[in-house]
């Protein structure tokens, strides 16, 4: 097994495409990401195939010298728009197929075909939003089953949502990368999980406040476990942002009033939030960047772009540079991706 250090799994929109972009290219080249196509709506089949085309033509361009996973989990593959073009991105770009035993023999098979056709492999990705089952194992073997041997397949375990409410998170997922692990000879093993929590009222006191990163404490439980896998395992996780809005239409409309900064620590998010309706304060958007770059934990404005955006944030005055939700989305994931991929180069270099 091999594989990138680090698979952040990434929504097909403008703001993760942007924060992509502003990585430092070392940064880039540790990781491969799994975009995730999220449900997609227009007034009739033309406007969601220009729809579709523009979000994933981007994320094709971004990606343009670096492969990822793309997965489409609620396309039908057999209907306008989805049946030529999902599969012209998959066998004639750097972005790979993904499906997953449980989805329709139809999504399954164009897939499969793509990655046979473009020659870079297949994505297999497990959910596990709860508790393992050896129906999930069986099921699996017959997707691989049903594939090409000459295509090379990776196995994305997605825990989806792991907050402190799932203390046994790290062993469900070793119970399934028990199962699933000797199934075949895949080219890369991932564990990815969403640490980010769902809703950050209970953590706050006076709108600053921090959430445990289980996440990576799920992961580091796997690669302690002693199994004969546990070091080539793959991190991945879904970011600054919870698992769930992976799942949520794209423009659906909910806004929430308030404006929220996350920073990365070893083992949290800082969170700092602020009135943002209407944007007519922009001095309690600098007030929450004050605080996360007072934090001991900040690491300089030299680490990233975002830890940069953070500092020019604090220090200036005025409403430009405060930026939006689009942009507090892409720095809060700039600094993660980055510093995460300096934690697991400095962990691959002691092992």
């Amino acid at each position: 097994m091999s594989g990138p250090l680090y698979v952040p799994v990434l929504p097909v929109r403008p703001h993760a495409v942007a924060a992509v972009k502003d990585l430092a290219q070392w940064t880039r080249d540790q990781m491969a990401p799994l975009w995730t196509l999220p449900v997609m709506t227009a007034a009739d089949a033309d406007e969601l195939q220009q729809a579709v085309d523009k979000e994933v033509g981007r994320v094709a361009a971004v990606q343009k010298y670096t492969w990822a996973w793309l997965d489409a989990p609620y396309a039908e593959l057999d209907k306008t728009p989805y049946v030529n073009l999902l599969p012209f991105y998959w066998s004639h770009t750097a972005l790979r197929p993904v499906t997953d035993p449980d989805r329709p023999a139809s999504h399954q098979t164009v897939a499969a075909h793509s990655a046979r056709e473009g020659g870079n492999g297949l994505g297999i990705r497990i959910r596990l939003p709860n508790t393992w089952n050896d129906g999930l194992a069986e099921r699996t073997a017959a997707l691989l089953a049903r594939t090409d041997p000459e295509v090379r397949v990776d196995l994305l375990l997605d825990l989806q949502t792991v907050l402190p409410g799932r203390p046994d998170a790290g062993k469900e997922a070793l119970r399934a990368l028990d199962a699933l692990v000797p199934l075949t000879s895949w080219r890369t093993v991932a564990a990815l999980s969403g640490g980010f929590p769902d809703d950050v009222d209970g953590l706050l006191e006076r709108d600053r406040g921090d959430a445990d990163r289980m996440d990576w404490e799920t992961w580091y439980q796997i690669r302690a476990s002693g199994r004969s896998y546990a070091e080539a395992v793959r991190y991945g996780d879904y970011g600054t942002l919870p698992a769930r809005n992976l799942s949520r239409v794209a423009d659906d409309g909910d806004r929430s009033p308030f404006g929220l900064l996350r920073y990365t620590t070893a083992r949290s998010f800082l969170l700092a939030r602020f009135w943002a309706e209407k944007r007519g304060e922009t001095g309690v958007t600098r007030e929450a960047a004050r605080w996360i770059t007072e934090s001991p934990d900040f690491r300089g404005e030299g680490a990233s772009k975002g830890d940069l955006w953070y500092r020019q944030c604090a220090r200036t005055t005025g409403s430009k540079g405060t930026g939006n939700a689009g942009t507090w989305n892409k720095v809060g994931n700039v600094q993660h991706m980055t510093y995460v991929v300096r934690c697991l180069s400095e962990d691959a270099e002691r092992t």
